[in-house]
């Protein structure tokens, strides 16, 4: 099947399970498939489900100012965690998602993917482009740290259910990311 064929014959749910299952066998990283996915050489799995995977080749960011910027944004929000997996990745892999799932050919810094029925909990998984952050933070006067954090708030806010389509979405999720990298970091 082409991914246009699958899509129209088993409705979007079912076209992400496999077209994600197709991408295993090609991409360079580990894409969830599952709630409990297995830990990895370069991933690490908590009991809570905030997973969180090394995907780029050579970028980093600390995996326990990640987890505690999750949970602060969590509290703040006063909203459960069922699953959260956030994915530090390149321009490479970033750039496909965007193309495949969005029809967008242009890099972006963030990609948020809800997975869960839209229950309180969060759900879903956080793309974050170190790329794009390395090549960003000097633009801002903050370092590669602190605006890779804010790519992080921002994907997170998304599956949160904030937008940033309109003018007064965008002010008040930067305003957000503010608040959290202050109060979060």
């Amino acid at each position: 099947l082409d991914d246009r064929n699958a899509l129209q014959r088993f409705g979007l749910s079912s076209f992400l399970v496999y077209f994600v299952s197709r991408l295993r066998l090609v991409s360079s990283f580990w894409l969830l498939v599952s709630h409990r996915p297995p830990k990895t050489r370069n991933s690490t799995l908590e009991t809570d489900t905030l997973f969180i995977e090394h995907a780029h080749p050579r970028l980093r960011l600390d995996e326990a100012a990640l987890r505690h910027l999750v949970r602060c944004v969590l509290a703040a929000e006063d909203r459960p965690l069922a699953y959260l997996g956030i994915i530090l990745a390149d321009h490479e892999t970033v750039l496909a998602l965007n193309r495949t799932y969005l029809a967008h050919d242009y890099l972006t810094d963030v990609l948020s993917f809800p997975l869960g029925d839209g229950d309180d909990a969060v759900d879903g998984e956080v793309y974050v482009d170190l790329d794009t952050a390395a090549e960003q933070h000097e633009a801002y006067a903050v370092s590669f740290e602190e605006e890779a954090r804010r790519y992080v708030i921002h994907g997170l806010l998304h599956l949160l259910g904030y937008d940033d389509a309109t003018d007064a979405g965008r002010q008040t999720m930067r305003r957000l990311e503010d608040r959290f990298l202050a109060e979060c970091s």
